[in-house]
């Protein structure tokens, strides 16, 4: 284990991992659940079109969250496209820059535009305080992302929403199992979308899921990710195909079995982190409300804006040579992408801030309580040591571009 600075790979010394460790790697459920699931699903030929392997899976999300309806779709991407379509947004929505780009796509694909507001530096969540300002009469509605998932100000967005009219639709990806006073996050807002991709800690392949409370909502979310078929042949609204495949479902219910499991490693995992990264300098782990359910997904550094000059960017590339994969998030900010940072000059200062120092590390059931003292040793080794490592990697550079 790393004790001194020769011991780090970029002053030569052997990377801490011989393989990369990457933040979202995969978690796997019941195994011989999904093995016999699938060879129900082949055995009947029923493949996709809303098999009964997705109606089970979307009536035990449903009593999960203690939400009406859950529409159990192929991504979270098109969940949220279906749901914009669905509500009939129109004009401007009001989304935070500081979110996966996929939430802001959502809309500039059906023709919306995505109004950029700034978050709040503490809870990372758009900051509702300053939404009013963006209030046109062009704006339809207002999307939220549960970032990390810690649960938006909802009351407050709520009853902007309620006051000035807007549709309110909540990106759920982080916060599948998260609650919020004691409720579940999935019935909140008109609607609520959540992901289930790969990289989230509870997966199902490729998937995700629309819920709410609205039944007429619902109905309208169900005809269009099937082309808009109604009955046989009876299509009476445009749709698309957004159907989620008997497979995810499958994988979807594995997980599901594991569900507590997943969520008691993560926590494990960053009480382990908290204590071991306790007193680093310049080094905070963001930390969640212990009085509500958490998923515990996210290690999430904050890195101080300037110690001794070493930036959070130099510690990622010094955690790469050492073949930990950690992730910046969300940089460099939504609006500072394309087509945005062309269409509209945007003042974010917290987004722009957070965008250059947080810093995501490997959880889940991929990593051991070993695997996490080795990366925090590197950690502090590295933050211990700031002007040699940023001279070193300054260096390397150099020579990089010499060569």
């Amino acid at each position: 284990m790393a004790s001194e600075l020769r011991d780090l790979a970029i002053f030569g010394g052997t990377p801490a991992f011989n393989e990369k460790l990457y933040v979202g790697r995969p978690n796997i459920g019941d195994r011989e659940l999904l093995f016999k699931l699938l060879g129900e699903a082949l055995d009947r030929r029923w493949l996709t079109n809303g098999g009964p392997i997705v109606q089970e899976f979307e009536r035990r999300l449903a009593d999960f969250l203690g939400v009406k309806h859950c529409i159990a779709i192929c991504n979270a991407t098109i969940a949220l496209e279906i749901a914009i379509r669905a509500l009939g947004l129109t004009g401007e929505v009001i989304v935070p820059s500081f979110t996966f780009v996929a939430t802001a796509h959502s809309l500039q694909w059906l023709g919306l535009k995505p109004v950029f507001c700034d978050v709040d530096p503490e809870t990372h969540n758009i900051d509702a305080e300053q939404i009013e300002t963006l209030i046109t009469p062009q704006t339809s509605g207002i999307l939220p992302v549960h970032l990390w998932g810690r649960p938006c100000p909802i009351e407050r967005l709520a009853e902007i929403a309620r006051r000035h009219k807007l549709a309110l639709i909540f990106d759920a990806a982080h916060a599948f199992a998260c609650s919020h006073k004691g409720r579940m996050i999935g019935s909140f807002g008109d609607v609520e979308v959540f992901s289930f991709h790969a990289t989230k800690f509870f997966n199902t392949f490729e998937g995700g899921a629309a819920t709410t409370d609205d039944d007429d909502l619902a109905e309208k979310m169900r005809l269009m990710r099937n082309f808009g078929f109604a009955g046989y042949d009876e299509v009476n609204s445009v749709g698309t195909n957004g159907k989620m495949a008997e497979v995810s479902a499958a994988m979807g219910l594995s997980s599901l079995a594991c569900l507590e499991e997943f969520v008691a490693t993560n926590k494990l995992n960053y009480e382990s982190y908290r204590s071991s990264l306790a007193g680093v300098p310049a080094v905070e782990v963001i930390d969640y409300n212990e009085a509500e359910r958490n998923n515990f997904q996210y290690i999430v550094l904050q890195i101080a804006a300037d110690h001794d000059g070493l930036t959070r960017d130099e510690l990622l590339a010094a955690l790469w040579a050492e073949n930990v994969i950690a992730r910046r998030y969300f940089y460099p900010g939504c609006h500072r992408m394309e087509p945005y940072r062309s269409e509209r000059s945007y003042q974010l200062p917290a987004t722009e801030e957070l965008a250059q120092r947080l810093l995501l590390l490997p959880n889940g059931t991929a990593v051991n309580e070993s695997d996490i003292e080795r990366i925090c040793q590197v950690v502090r080794l590295i933050m211990s040591h700031p002007r040699e490592v940023k001279e070193r990697l300054s260096s390397a550079n150099a020579a990089r571009k010499s060569a």
